[in-house]
């Protein structure tokens, strides 16, 4: 479960919790599912705010499946308790030293960012730390989403990009009737028929592979969907099916160039796709960004973003050290469990 798990590590977390709670609690039984199934979220979300600053937002569904025979049944947590037990939380341990490690392998990659200038960062080379390492693997989508998020949201702000919402017919007897409607939903008026701000994109929040769900929504109408994976028709119309969006982007690994004419005939116009964006052209933008003849007014504040986007997702590893230390786990025999 921890080496297929993402850097955050939810789910193993949750298991430490549970096994935690039956050491020192001892106020559940191991082999009784519903003594532990919902509080146990709530257990691992007071830990994963305090050394993540976040909790997991996956649907009950897929959490649920923590429990599922090919996880960590009942069972398997019964024989978990007892190493557990004997060793005085080393397996509770054992699983916050590979957090611990997961995000020591991430901190180098930040340091890649926040010691990199506009000549020497390489989109390429950031995107592909992740792809190499064993230990990042599982969340380079969610790096590739925060690449995006940089780029994307700094080129609106340099472009000084407005969008507007504007009510066509003042005199109207439906505006009159539902005024207080359109200033508290629209922020408009008789007096104020129209307002614009700038145009921006936001980043949805941490999800889970499992769970569909919209990564990027932009305030002028585009959904964008992010897939570290290479477009597919069948992944175009997953997409198309499942947000609802009258316009969607998507940004993908790659997309051979038949595999898009289809879909951008099957599923764009009408059918919602307005574009295709791929890692090759990302890379082109950053290129410009970072080199190119506005590179002064851009590629500072790119990387800024992306240093900025990194710490919030992936936080410092000092709470994290505090937490680990308070509960003695730096004492215990954790490699020394597993030989017996």
């Amino acid at each position: 479960m921890i080496g297929k798990a993402r850097i955050h590590l939810y789910k193993p977390i949750q298991v430490a919790e549970i096994l935690y709670r039956d050491r020192v609690a001892r106020d559940i039984d191991l082999e009784d599912v519903e003594t532990y199934r919902t509080q146990s979220r709530k257990w691992r979300d007071e830990v994963c705010m305090r050394i993540l600053g976040s909790s997991s937002t996956s649907s009950a569904r897929f959490q649920d499946n923590l429990f599922d025979p090919n996880a960590t049944p009942p069972p398997v947590l019964v024989t978990l308790g007892k190493i557990n037990r004997r060793y005085n939380g080393a397996v509770e341990a054992y699983i916050y030293e590979a957090f611990g490690q997961k995000h020591a392998q991430m901190s180098k990659w930040l340091d890649y960012v926040r010691h990199s200038d506009r000549t020497s960062f390489k989109l390429q080379n950031f995107i592909a730390g992740f792809r190499r390492d064993p230990g990042l693997a599982r969340s380079v989508d969610k790096i590739f989403e925060i690449v995006v998020y940089a780029l994307f949201s700094t080129l609106l702000e340099v472009l000084e990009v407005k969008v507007g919402v504007k009510i066509e017919k003042i005199e109207n007897a439906i505006l009159r009737e539902f005024s207080d409607f359109t200033k508290k939903v629209l922020g408009l008026s008789e007096a104020m028929p129209e307002t614009y701000q700038d145009a921006k994109v936001y980043r949805v929040g941490v999800t889970n592979a499992a769970d569909r769900g919209l990564d990027m929504w932009a305030n002028f109408g585009v959904a964008i969907q992010i897939k570290h994976l290479s477009l597919t028709p069948e992944m175009a119309d997953d997409i198309s099916n499942n947000i609802s969006a009258d316009r969607i982007i998507i940004v993908c690994k790659a997309c051979e160039k038949d595999v898009l004419i289809s879909v951008l005939r099957q599923f764009g116009g009408a059918n919602k796709i307005q574009s295709v964006i791929t890692e090759d052209e990302l890379d082109v933008w950053y290129e410009k960004a970072l080199l190119g003849k506005s590179a002064t007014l851009i590629g500072d504040k790119v990387l800024e973003r992306l240093e900025n986007e990194i710490t919030v997702e992936f936080p410092s590893t000092v709470e994290f050290d505090r937490f680990f230390k308070s509960r003695n786990y730096h004492q215990l025999p954790i490699l020394d469990i597993w030989c017996d």
